[in-house]
């Protein structure tokens, strides 16, 4: 960008600026998508995990014992 202060903002400045933005942008995000991928996979096992306990602590809970008993 140029030093001047009275100089107008052109359109190609603008551009500049925002493409400089992208790529910073771009840089950060390819630098964390594999901590990322790996916190994802990681939450998605646990609450599988955590589903699977659940449904059957849920069956042994909610299932019905039938007792007959002779007279």
């Amino acid at each position: 960008m140029s030093n001047e202060i009275d100089a107008p903002i052109t359109r190609d400045d603008i551009e500049q600026g925002f493409s400089q933005l992208v790529d910073e942008l771009h840089g950060q995000v390819d630098d964390a998508k594999p901590k990322i991928l790996t916190a994802v996979v990681g939450i998605g096992l646990l609450l599988m995990i955590l589903a699977y306990l659940a449904g059957r602590r849920a069956g042994t809970t909610k299932s019905t014992v039938v007792e007959i008993r002779r007279i």
